[in-house]
């Protein structure tokens, strides 16, 4: 029997030094995020999405970038999910990406902010037909009797909307716009090389090493 506590890696793919890295995160994350793209890790749009509800318990589950620019990162979700809930309750989140293949984790938190309905429809209406279907069948993160409950939905829906679904009210985009982001990169010996970019009082951005 393996014993966990005895695993073991040595980080040796790269190294992130102040004079290489952007001086803007989002010109960073960018870079890192389409070389983890372009070197075909597994799914290099998953992150974390961590929340904390009214009870102070935090809570996280896997999402997928859909968009980014200036104004933050944004995703796709149900708005009656748990998530949905605890944002509305408290406006803040953490993000995550781990491309363990390239041996880096990127860490963003800030303020969460729903998009605009405009943004909503269009992504909506970018989705196979199933997706969308999908979304009007699935009471998400409500307890349900069975799988047969979600077939029995989304034929329902099916029948009633036939090719045109339109957007639930109750789903949608959110945006996070960052106050702070981590980018890691993992370096031999443990010493592994982390900056940190946090906004001053007049909303520039300073860059800083942390200790590994």
């Amino acid at each position: 029997m393996s014993h966990i506590a005895d695993l073991r890696k040595s980080y040796e793919r790269a190294e992130l030094n102040e004079s290489a890295s952007a001086a803007d995160p989002m010109q960073q994350f960018d870079q890192w995020l389409k070389e983890a793209i372009d070197s075909e890790v597994p799914e290099p749009n998953a992150m974390t999405l961590a929340t904390v509800g009214s009870d102070l318990r935090p809570s996280t589950r896997v999402v997928l970038i859909k968009g980014y620019d200036e104004r933050g990162l944004v995703w796709f979700t149900n708005y009656n999910s748990r998530k949905g809930q605890q944002l509305a309750g408290n406006p803040y989140a953490a993000l995550q990406f781990h491309w363990v293949e390239l041996e880096r984790v990127v860490r963003i938190e800030g303020r969460v902010e729903k998009v605009s309905d405009a943004e909503s429809d269009d992504y909506f209406n970018s989705r196979p037909l199933d997706s969308r279907i999908g979304a009007w069948a699935s009471p998400q993160s409500q307890v349900i009797d069975g799988r047969t409950t979600l077939v029995a939905n989304a034929a329902k829906y099916g029948a009633q909307f036939l090719l045109q679904p339109p957007r639930p009210p109750h789903w949608g985009g959110y945006r996070l716009v960052p106050d702070q982001w981590e980018f890691w990169q993992g370096r031999k010996s443990r010493l592994h090389d982390r900056l940190r970019y946090r906004q001053d009082a007049q909303g520039a951005w300073l860059r800083e090493r942390l200790a590994p």
